[in-house]
C-alpha cells in the first residue's frame, strides 16, 4: 500500500475533523449568514466532500470503504438535519453532489499517492 503524505495519522484525523464540523455548522446556519461558497450550491457540497474524502483517507489509511460510506451517511444526516431548520431544506440531489465530491477526492488522493513516490525517486 502506498502511504499518504509524511505527516503524523494525528494531524490527517485533526483536519478531518475539524473539516468535518465545520461543513456541519455551515451547512446548518441560517442562509443569510455571509458563508464562503464556490458560487453554486451543488459545487459547494462537491468541494466540501471532495475534502473530507482526501483527509478521511490520508487518515485512516487502508479503510478508504468505511470511510467514504460514512461519509455518504454523513451527507444524509445533514440533509435530513437541514429539513428541521426554518431556513433550510433537504434535497436528494445535494447527496449525490456529496458522493461525486467522495470519488474525486478519494481518486485525488490516489493520484497524489501515486506521483509523491514517483516524483520523490526521480529527484
Amino acid at each position: 500500500m502506498i502511504k499518504p503524505p509524511a505527516v503524523r495519522k494525528s494531524v490527517w484525523r485533526y483536519s478531518f475533523w475539524v473539516c468535518a464540523v465545520g461543513i456541519l455548522v455551515m451547512s446548518l446556519a441560517p442562509i443569510s449568514t455571509p458563508m464562503p461558497t464556490t458560487g453554486w450550491d451543488k459545487s459547494n457540497h462537491t468541494l466540501a466532500f471532495a475534502v473530507l474524502a482526501l483527509l478521511g483517507r490520508w487518515a485512516w489509511p487502508g479503510r478508504t470503504a468505511v470511510v467514504l460510506s460514512a461519509l455518504l451517511a454523513y451527507g444524509g444526516l445533514i440533509e435530513l438535519l437541514q429539513s428541521f431548520t426554518p431556513d433550510r431544506f433537504a434535497e436528494a440531489t445535494d447527496v449525490l453532489a456529496d458522493a461525486v465530491g467522495l470519488l474525486l477526492g478519494a481518486g485525488f488522493a490516489f493520484l497524489l499517492e501515486r506521483w509523491r513516490p514517483a516524483r520523490k525517486g526521480a529527484q
